[in-house]
């Protein structure tokens, strides 16, 4: 069993909640962080139990001081983007901070190594259909940069674990939760409050932070290695989130329908408001593709490998989040 785990990307959404079941576990964590500011959708309390140090997944010193006397890894730093200027930035982070932490953690002679992907990771088919595992990467319209950039992160895990690293991999959907709405996915709750009118016909996957913060420790604390697993909880279409989320916020529900024809017109259009209002775009031309795909993703392997784990449905998880967003507005 683990004694000291580190993990990076401790202080962003679902970093955050793993440091939470790791601790309320009784687990001695050891966190990297780059700003001094911590989260503060979780109890203060919990971070007061982390050993905090100041690190960076691009600075290769940081991270071989940080593994000392660690015997686990929880690799959850990434970015995420779909906007063109952050693309160099955000293959940096995810592509060569992955090959950095699994270099270091080689050195360090890591015990085991828990990567947090992404099932943008495994890809997407153009026509849509279910997506498991066992999905082969393949070049598509669909797969955003994001996508990519996560699967040659993942390619460096897979290589680690050739050089006797011994990994396991989550790849999680769409993670909605309470966090920083200004944030990662929680921004799907800002758009919606603030009654972002367009909805697709989309299907996507979507999973509770909880749920994958608690997958990710289940598997850690596992004997299971050198394997995937997609970590999903419902496949939903885009509009049903949108309106359950409106209707846990009591706002307007989105009524225009972005065909695609409308979605490459809209998505301009919030680039255009972009550049006068110096705010990120609330779509782009990546996330308007992905929005118009049906993916499902299947999620039994893993209910299989964790017999007793089982996902918080995602009307429930919603209602909670939005009830937590107002609470704190």
């Amino acid at each position: 069993m683990p004694t000291k785990i580190l993990i990076t990307g401790g202080t962003g959404f679902l970093g955050a909640y793993i440091i939470q079941h790791l601790v309320e576990k009784g687990y001695a964590v050891r966190a990297i962080r780059r700003r001094q500011q911590l989260p503060s959708f979780i109890p203060a309390h919990v971070f007061d139990k982390v050993e905090w140090v100041t690190g960076d997944v691009l600075d290769t010193d940081s991270l071989e001081n940080a593994m000392q006397g660690i015997d686990t890894v929880i690799h959850s730093a990434a970015m995420v983007s779909f906007m063109a200027a952050e693309r160099l930035q955000m293959y940096q982070t995810n592509v060569d901070g992955t090959a950095n932490v699994v270099n270091a953690a080689l050195q360090k002679n890591i015990q085991r190594f828990v990567h947090i992907s992404s099932v943008a990771a495994i890809g997407r088919n153009p026509g849509g259909g279910t997506v498991t595992e066992e999905k082969e990467w393949h070049e598509s319209s669909v797969n955003t940069h994001y996508a990519i950039s996560k699967y040659f992160s993942e390619m460096e895990v897979w290589r680690g674990m050739g050089e006797g690293l011994s990994t396991v991999v989550l790849n999680p959907s769409t993670i909605v939760g309470y966090g920083d709405w200004n944030t990662s996915s929680c921004a799907i709750f800002k758009s919606v409050y603030n009654e972002f009118p367009w909805y697709t016909n989309g299907i996507n996957g979507f999973v509770a932070v909880d749920d994958v913060a608690a997958a990710a420790v289940a598997l850690m604390e596992s004997t299971v290695k050198g394997e995937r697993f997609i970590v999903n909880g419902d496949n939903w279409p885009f509009r049903q989130l949108f309106d359950t989320i409106a209707d846990g916020f009591h706002k307007k529900r989105p009524h225009r329908e972005a065909t695609p024809f409308l979605g490459e017109i809209a998505w301009r259009m919030e680039k255009l408001k972009a550049m006068f209002t110096g705010k990120k775009p609330l779509l782009t031309r990546e996330s308007a593709r992905v929005a118009q795909s049906k993916t499902h993703f299947d999620n039994g392997k893993l209910l299989r490998t964790l017999p007793g784990f089982s996902f918080t449905p995602l009307q429930t998880a919603i209602q909670q989040s939005c009830e937590h967003y107002l609470q704190y507005l």
